[in-house]
């Protein structure tokens, strides 16, 4: 640029140079062309330092261009999950809070990252199409985490193929139909309700509440099972502790030739008979979800108490039983409980009702999903009940969750990878309060009861 811009002043100063030649002025003409050829050099020097400057000045704006984008593509790429995450539950006509709560972490972290999964409804007669549907889950290469809830009958041979093909999934089993110590073999994690500590705690709450009586209604395929004939062991003992009452009742099971209505309409017939018999400072309790919404009806119209249901939830029986249509507040917990609070208190039922604020089937398949995630991440421990009791809150707002490891009751051997959770009980009424119960202890003796 300089040699150009040169060359052209230098031209014009030997043209006016040459045309002034045998004039009477020609040695000024010749200074003046001289003078004007170093202020051209001058100028063109100038010239080509200032667009040296905006050259490198350039260079190096496009080179700070070049390091921002290298640093964004990086922090995406850092920000993207380059893992999957496995969801299984049962159908929305047979769980549909389980898969809520699935549908609930897609939609927080995309159909691109969580993969959903839904088991047959009759689980028990299609175990080979149970198993392979969650087995099927892990042909993903990018599958880090596979959790199942409920973990039906099929889910303990499902993992055990899993780990053989694909060690490093992590095998999460949330409310587990299988026993624990079994399902604990082959699972990484497995996470049921509280019926240890719940069965402590419900008797305690009744007994605050004012209650001197606890009625349990059951039947003998529930009481064959473990988890239900301890938590009634615990519920009797705790009854002696607070001077309580301790009554069972039998109803009929619905899967017998009864069916739900046989079932439903023996509850229907029987409360007024109970209430009689035992109070209206009476608290009751069933172990099946069939038989909730009837005792929830009659208890309202007739007096007594329910502390909470077997699974509990705002929406386990109190929509039935109160008549609501919650198609509007679907999905939203907050607003579910604040409806079904009202009606409950328009019944008069207020300080005598209690559920867990948000649904237990919710939570277990968001929650478990949202550890598996922190997990993956390396923001939490797999076997960390803390950490386990802060995804659950993730869905579960202002609900608080405490829990414990699962003590073998035949050789009182607690199992690292198994605990046992529960939420804080929420009792409605105007206003309604939590019980605080997530911050009581325990005592030791009752993980031993059997």
């Amino acid at each position: 640029m300089k040699k150009k811009i040169l060359s052209i002043l230098l031209g014009t100063a030997m043209v006016v140079s040459l045309a002034a030649c045998g004039n009477s002025g020609s040695a000024k003409i010749e200074s003046a062309a001289t003078e004007a050829a170093s202020a051209a050099e001058s100028v063109a020097e100038s010239v080509e330092e200032k667009a040296e400057e905006v050259v490198s000045e350039a260079a190096e704006a496009a080179e700070s261009v070049e390091e921002k984008a290298e640093e964004a593509v990086a922090e995406v790429s850092e920000g993207a999950e380059d893992f999957h995450i496995g969801i299984v539950t049962g159908s929305v006509s047979q769980s549909e809070d389980d898969r809520r709560g699935a549908e609930a972490f897609q939609a927080k972290y995309g159909e691109d990252v969580v993969k959903l999964a839904i088991y047959p409804d009759n689980f028990t007669e299609e175990l080979e199409t149970t198993i392979q549907t969650i087995v099927n889950l892990s042909d993903d290469p990018l599958m880090k985490a596979i959790i199942v809830n409920q973990a039906i009958p099929g889910t303990t041979e499902a993992f055990r193929q899993i780990k053989e093909r694909r060690p490093d999934i992590i095998c999460i089993a949330g409310e587990s139909h299988e026993d624990l110590p079994e399902i604990g073999s082959a699972a990484d994690l497995v996470v049921n309700n509280d019926f240890v500590a719940r069965g402590y705690l419900m008797i305690r709450t009744a007994h605050e509440l004012g209650c001197d009586t606890f009625v349990h209604i059951s039947f003998p395929r529930h009481l064959s099972y473990e988890t239900m004939s301890r938590r009634v062991a615990i519920m009797k003992e705790a009854c002696n502790e607070f001077g309580m009452k301790f009554e069972m009742e039998t109803a009929p099971d619905p899967t017998t030739d009864v069916g739900v209505p046989g079932a439903q309409a023996y509850i229907l017939e029987h409360v007024p008979e109970w209430i009689d018999k035992y109070g209206t400072n009476s608290a009751y309790f069933c172990t099946n979800d069939a038989h909730t919404e009837p005792l929830l009806k009659q208890l309202l119209e007739y007096g007594g108490y329910f502390i909470e249901a077997d699974l509990p939830s705002p929406l386990m029986g109190y929509p039935g039983a109160l008549g609501l249509d919650l198609t509007e507040e679907a999905g939203d917990f907050s607003k579910i409980l604040a409806k079904v609070e009202s009606a409950v208190v328009e019944k008069g039922g207020a300080g005598r009702f209690g559920t867990w604020a948000y649904s237990y089937g919710y939570t277990v398949s968001a929650g478990l999903a949202e550890h598996a995630r922190n997990v993956i991440l390396g923001e939490s421990e797999l076997d960390d009940i803390d950490d386990i009791s802060a995804a659950y809150g993730v869905f579960s707002p202002g609900a608080e969750w405490n829990g414990s490891n699962y003590t073998n009751v035949d050789t009182g051997v607690k199992a690292d990878n198994t605990f046992l959770i529960y939420q804080d009980t929420y009792i409605m009424g105007n206003p309604g309060h939590y019980m605080g119960s997530t911050e009581i202890e325990v005592p030791e003796k009752y993980f031993t009861v059997k």
